[in-house]
C-alpha cells in the first residue's frame, strides 16, 4: 500500500484518498444503521427504493428490485466498503474507478435525480470524481500496460488482491452489523425525560427503542415524537425552531410536525415516522 502512494501525481493522491474514506464511510454508515435492512423501519431499503420510484428515470428497473432489496442493500454496502479499501490500497484503480463511476451514476439516477438543480446532489459529483481517477490512473501506464484495463481480471495476484477486498468490504459489513447490535438501546417503556424537565413548547432529540435518532415535541395537546430519519435518502433531520419545521441537510426536504410531519418542501415524498411517546406518571415514556 505504501509503494501505491509513491511517484502518483498529487490529484490522483487526493481524488484517492477522498474518495477511500467516503466510500468506507458510506459502506460503514449503512452496516451501523439498524433501520437499512429492516424491513419494519421507514429507511429501509426497499422503501428507499419504492420512493423513487415516482421520480427516478430508471422507475423500470428498481421495481425489480424491491422484492430483493435486502440483497441489493447488503450489495450497495459490501462494494462501498470494497471500493473505498481498494483505491485506498492503490489495487486494480482503473477498474475500481469505473465501479465508482457505474454506482455513482445509478444513486444519480435513482436517489437524487429528482434534486434540482442538479449540483446540489453529491451523486454526481462523485461520479465525476470517479471518472477523474479512472482518467488519471489510465494516463499513469504507458507502454504495453496502457491497453490491458481487464488484465486486472486475469493476473492471479491482481485477482486475489481483488478477491481480498471484497472479502475485506464482507468482514466490515457484518462487523458494522454485529457492533450495532451489541449497542445498548433505550427499551420501550424507558423513560426519555421528566414532565417537570420538558414543559410545554418544548423539543428534545433522544434515541427510539428501535436504535434510530428520533425528535420529541410537547404542546398543550400533549406528546408526540417522529423519527429523524429523512424519508428521501436517511440523512438526519433537525428541529428549525424559527421555522417551527423539520429540516434535512442534504437536500433541504423540510416537514411540518404539526402536520404529522407531512413533507412540505424538496424532494421528500413520504411524511417523518411517527414514534409512540406518552406521559406515564412523572416521565415521558416511548409506547
Amino acid at each position: 500500500m505504501i509503494n501505491s502512494w509513491k511517484n502518483q501525481h498529487p490529484a490522483s493522491l487526493v481524488l484517492r484518498l477522498w474518495l477511500g474514506i467516503t466510500f468506507i464511510y458510506g459502506g460503514w454508515n449503512k452496516a451501523t444503521d439498524p433501520g437499512f435492512l429492516d424491513q419494519g423501519s421507514p429507511h429501509y431499503i426497499g422503501a428507499q427504493i419504492t420512493g423513487y420510484l415516482n421520480t427516478s428515470p430508471i422507475d423500470f428497473i428498481l421495481k425489480h428490485m424491491i422484492e430483493h432489496a435486502t440483497l441489493m442493500g447488503w450489495g450497495v454496502m459490501i462494494t462501498e466498503f470494497a471500493i473505498g479499501f481498494a483505491v485506498l490500497a492503490g489495487y486494480s484503480l482503473e477498474l475500481v474507478s469505473l465501479v465508482g463511476v457505474g454506482l455513482s451514476a445509478t444513486l444519480w439516477l435513482s436517489a437524487t435525480w429528482s434534486v434540482k438543480p442538479y449540483f446540489l446532489g453529491s451523486d454526481t459529483a462523485y461520479m465525476i470524481l470517479w471518472l477523474a481517477l479512472f482518467l488519471l490512473a489510465r494516463g499513469g501506464k504507458s507502454g504495453r500496460n496502457k491497453s490491458t484495463l481487464i488484465s486486472d481480471l486475469t493476473d492471479r495476484r491482481e485477482l486475489l488482491r481483488l478477491v481480498g477486498v471484497g472479502i475485506a468490504g464482507v468482514a466490515a459489513s457484518f462487523g458494522g452489523k454485529l457492533m450495532k447490535n451489541s449497542n445498548p438501546t433505550p427499551e420501550a417503556g424507558a423513560a426519555i425525560t421528566t414532565v417537570a424537565n420538558f414543559p410545554v413548547g418544548s423539543t428534545m432529540n433522544f434515541q427510539a427503542a428501535s436504535g434510530e435518532p428520533a425528535v420529541l415535541f410537547r404542546t398543550n395537546a400533549g406528546v408526540f415524537a417522529y423519527s429523524a430519519i429523512c424519508t428521501h435518502q436517511g440523512c438526519t433531520v433537525a428541529y428549525d425552531a424559527g421555522k417551527h419545521l423539520l429540516k434535512c441537510p442534504c437536500h433541504g426536504a423540510e416537514f411540518d410536525p404539526a402536520q404529522n410531519a407531512k413533507a412540505v418542501t424538496g424532494p421528500a415524498q413520504s411524511p417523518l415516522a411517527p414514534i409512540k411517546v406518552a406521559i406515564k406518571g412523572n416521565n415521558i415514556v416511548q409506547i
